[in-house]
């Protein structure tokens, strides 16, 4: 080696073994995803497991729940049997498990090749930044993995089930219900808490039948994966989005949670051309989505309590917040959930049941390609008419 060559510290067996050791579990290291989002939805304090009193009532109210559901979707009876009581520690695990697709496929896209330096390179790069982007590339997994358990565990202190956002979930056998999230919130809004739970429960039963459509499940998670893949990485714009944290708190925990509340910022993903071609494909699938759901809910809740508007409306307005949770979701996963998309959505399922009623509005479940154009969200009739068109 020449006197003045810098040596690389990192080309040695030990480091080489190390490096395998942390990139043993892939792109993403599920278990600090998992440890990052049981400490966010929990605090570091153990759950009591669920009153049995109380998940013994939201079970009963599940199976009158579920006869009204099957009469307003005109499809066999939802099995109540599936619905399970859980604490916040239970929905992240499962809710975990059932998204990993998803972070796979962001996972995957971001520990491509892309803005690494060609092989012409290779003889004039800095011997230091060839040295950090090993580092970087070492730890991006792990980063990953805290990223996505943050997010998880928040989304869990707030979740009333596993539908909150319109994200289909495998395995489907399962449906949660975080009891605790739900009767906190009837308190915060002085509704009756056997009240909520039964328009929790509807809206979760509602969303559990509408994926068990085959066709539609796999459009949409295909869209998903999609937009989740299409990131590419950029490692030259960490250290610049870094430099534009503030830091005159002080607080190195504030800094550490506002770099894990965005990925996009601590591991340099930028979004791509592809994900701007899907992103307005996703907006209209989610829009038909989320307007299914809620003609529903409003339906059952409706037969069931009489006049539900009060809790409804309370519920949108959680729905649209802007949290940085919701946010984190929609760069991430394209989920997008906005005033103006929930408006977009009551007014395409109020043109296609005003022109084909409930059965005409079931075909979103029943035929392949059946998800909304954009053009189409906008005009329903011309939905109604492609639809035809493939009889």
């Amino acid at each position: 080696m020449a006197d003045d060559e810098t040596p690389n510290p990192f080309n040695n067996p030990l480091f080489a073994q190390f490096q395998r050791a942390m990139s043993s579990q892939g792109p993403l290291q599920w278990d600090v995803a998992r440890q990052s989002a049981l400490m966010s939805a929990t605090q570091g304090v153990a759950e009591h497991n669920v009153d049995p009193s109380r998940r013994i009532a939201v079970e009963g109210l599940a199976r009158i729940v579920s006869m009204r559901v099957s009469e307003s979707l005109s499809r066999d009876a939802v099995d109540a049997s599936r619905v399970e009581v859980v604490n916040r520690a239970t929905w992240v695990q499962q809710t975990l498990e059932a998204w990993r697709p998803y972070f796979d496929s962001l996972a995957k896209a971001l520990s491509g090749d892309a803005g690494e330096p060609k092989p012409d390179d290779t003889e004039t790069q800095d011997p230091m930044l060839a040295m950090l982007g090993n580092v970087s590339k070492m730890i991006a997994p792990s980063m990953l993995g805290m990223s996505v358990g943050n997010l998880v565990g928040r989304l869990a202190v707030h979740a009333f089930g596993q539908y909150d956002l319109p994200l289909p979930r495998e395995p489907h056998g399962r449906l949660l219900v975080v009891v605790s999230n739900v009767d906190a919130f009837a308190d915060e809004w002085s509704i009756p808490r056997d009240d909520m739970a039964i328009y929790a429960l509807t809206h979760e039963l509602v969303s559990y039948s509408m994926f068990a459509s085959a066709p539609l499940c796999n459009a949409v998670s295909a869209l998903i994966r999609d937009f989740a893949g299409g990131f590419r990485a950029d490692p030259g714009s960490i250290s610049e989005s870094i430099s534009r944290l503030d830091v005159s708190s002080g607080d190195p925990m504030k800094m550490l949670d506002s770099l894990l509340s965005d990925p996009t910022l601590l591991l340099g993903a930028s979004r791509s051309g592809a994900q701007d071609r899907v992103a307005p494909v996703l907006d209209a699938a989610v829009a038909a989505l989320v307007g299914f759901v809620d003609h529903h809910v409003d339906q059952v809740t409706a037969r069931i309590l009489g006049d539900a508007a009060r809790i409804a409306e309370a519920v949108r307005r959680r729905r649209v917040a802007q949290s940085s949770d919701r946010v984190f979701v929609e760069r991430l996963l394209g989920i997008d959930i906005t005033t103006e998309r929930v408006a977009s959505a009551q007014r395409f399922v109020q043109g296609v049941v005003e022109r084909a009623g409930d059965l005409g509005l079931s075909q979103l479940l029943d035929r392949d390609g059946a998800l909304p154009t954009p053009a189409e969200l906008a005009a329903p009739g011309l939905w109604l008419a492609r639809l035809e068109t493939m009889s």
